[in-house]
């Protein structure tokens, strides 16, 4: 998706932005994001800055951004920017944001980011336990989807032989998971290091995707995005259950399973979606499920969704 630039928007909306924020004197796009189709750090002629993002209503999006407005009131100011306005003109939909300083977060090994996301998600794991407010569930969202039992039926995909074999049990390893992602917590569920970030703390942005569900759930994701960093599957499990104490509560059983459940997802999203960022995701997600089978993962990269 290709964002647009602030000259590039229609009259009406930079007016609206404008009303809300005063005279636009400078825009910044950011170097990442997919999800919105105008984005921007806007400075004003009256010296404030803040982040707006914007979709078109006619678009599927339009839904994850009204979420995102939904939920910001209850997220703790200390670690989530706060929404400042939100406003609709000529059929798009606008959030203005307060702008939150800093850079990705680093999750490689050794990193002094760690700590600080460490502290923020746990942060965000008390604050936002129960959930404050009526959101979709993450387990219906993965139940409806049922990614393995799509994939099994998809004569185009053809794992390799390990995965292929197990289709079955994945498929049942997949709807045990349905079950254990039900929970009382508002958790984020993207916690890439996109998503993330650090300045004298970690901050978490882009709440489109979050979804009641267990609290383990944001320190399981953060498994995944440990290993996409650097880390083995050993070392991101590791330092996960040793920083969040609701990770230690799974059982090793769920565990896989939920490896297994996110291979899935994330294998289906690339045989509808083959964006860039899809593929790499789906090797991540391959070789966590290799260690908790014990098996020597494949890492031919995936073309065209198949392995």
């Amino acid at each position: 998706m290709t964002r647009r630039d602030w000259s590039e928007l229609p009259t009406a909306v930079r007016a609206a932005i404008e009303d809300q924020c005063g005279t636009v004197t400078r825009a910044v796009l950011p170097d990442a994001g997919r999800n919105s189709d105008v984005s921007a750090t806007l400075h004003t002629g009256g010296g404030h800055v803040l982040f707006c993002k914007g979709v078109r209503l006619d678009t599927p999006r339009a839904r994850m951004h009204r979420h995102e407005a939904q939920v910001n009131s209850y997220l703790p100011l200390a670690v989530a920017p706060r929404l400042l306005w939100q406003v609709e003109v000529d059929r798009w939909l606008l959030l203005g944001f307060e702008h939150v300083p800093g850079r990705h977060a680093d999750l490689s090994p050794g990193s002094p980011d760690l700590p600080q996301v460490a502290a923020t998600v746990r942060v965000l794991g008390d604050a936002l336990t129960p959930c404050p407010l009526d959101v979709p569930r993450l387990a219906e969202q993965w139940a409806r989807l049922a990614a393995w039992r799509r994939l099994a039926h998809d004569p185009a995909a053809e794992p390799t032989a390990w995965l292929r074999d197990r289709l079955g049990e994945f498929i049942d390893r997949e709807r045990r998971t349905f079950q254990a992602l039900d929970g009382d917590t508002l958790a984020h569920t993207d916690l890439h290091p996109l998503n993330v970030l650090v300045a004298d703390r970690a901050r978490v942005v882009d709440w489109a995707w979050s979804r009641r569900a267990a609290p383990w759930v944001d320190p399981a994701f953060l498994v995944l995005r440990l290993i996409e960093a650097g880390h083995t599957p050993e070392a991101a499990e590791h330092w996960t259950a040793a920083t969040f104490p609701a990770w230690r509560t799974v059982t090793d059983e769920t565990r896989t399973d939920f490896a297994v459940a996110v291979l899935g997802a994330w294998h289906h999203m690339f045989r509808v979606d083959p964006g860039p960022q899809r593929a790499p995701l789906v090797a991540v997600a391959r070789r966590w499920v290799a260690h908790r089978l014990g098996e020597t993962v494949n890492t031919a990269p995936l073309v065209s969704g198949i392995w």
